[in-house]
């Protein structure tokens, strides 16, 4: 029988790393930090109530049709309607708004799931960060500033940004943000001031408080940061990909 020799070196062990998007959500929890915003956690499947109604979000929209969204029929909410897997993490802002009284400045950073057709820059699960600051005067000036402020600290100061009008139930005014990225605009998230409507269904006055609201697409910013040209690489679990990062 051949003996073990105790006397060879072992066979080394190779140290794993947080993957790159873990990577880019640390950071960003460190940036929006230093802004003065703390994280808040939700739950990744939700009722109707937080991921439509409170967002203001009526039940003809488009958004909310069966074939737009990942519904569990085997599941029901404890008033006996439908749950799904979240479509935005915006359902942590209600969530935060309804057991917090302003001022209010959070950002909950997380997995969302959508029916999108895959492709280079969209996948049927990704990542978000929301952004909140309800208070005293807060204004759409605030909301240009930070995300100004937190795109070019993240991407570099050189980096051209823009914003778009657009429409969300659940703000008004409505901005999408856009970045050049290889000689075209790519979108990075949409944002806006937090709509009266939404403010009313967790107890807030609108007359007596303003908020700005913005999602973020957590993918895409990584992808900006590495020069990669293609969403599904991030998740196809390729050891020789993951270890460039």
């Amino acid at each position: 029988l051949t003996g073990v020799d105790v006397t060879l070196p072992g066979t080394p062990c190779e140290l794993g790393r947080r993957h790159p998007i873990t990577q880019t959500i640390e950071e960003f929890k460190d940036i929006m930090g230093r802004f003065g915003f703390t994280v808040a956690e939700g739950p990744e499947i939700e009722d109707e109530h937080h991921n439509f109604v409170a967002l203001n979000i009526p039940k003809e929209r488009p958004a909310r049709d069966p074939l737009d969204n990942f519904y569990l029929a085997c599941a029901e909410a404890s008033d006996g309607g439908p749950v799904l897997l979240r479509s935005q993490t915006s359902t942590v802002q209600i969530r935060v708004m309804e057991q917090t009284k302003p001022p209010v400045r959070i950002v909950s950073v997380g997995r969302v799931y959508r029916p999108d057709t895959i492709d280079a820059t969209h996948c049927c699960m990704f990542h978000q960060m929301e952004g909140l600051m309800v208070g005293d005067d807060v204004t759409m000036a605030m909301l240009k500033t930070v995300l100004h402020l937190f795109a070019k600290t993240y991407l570099g100061h050189d980096v051209p940004i823009r914003f778009r009008p657009s429409f969300f139930p659940f703000t008004e005014p409505s901005v999408e943000v856009d970045v050049l990225w290889k000689d075209s605009w790519m979108e990075l998230g949409g944002a806006g001031m937090v709509d009266p409507n939404v403010l009313t269904a967790v107890g807030y006055d609108p007359d007596e408080v303003t908020g700005f609201a913005f999602g973020l697409g957590i993918d895409r910013f990584c992808m900006l940061r590495h020069n990669i040209n293609d969403i599904r690489r991030l998740f196809e679990n390729d050891v020789r990909f993951l270890k460039q990062f």
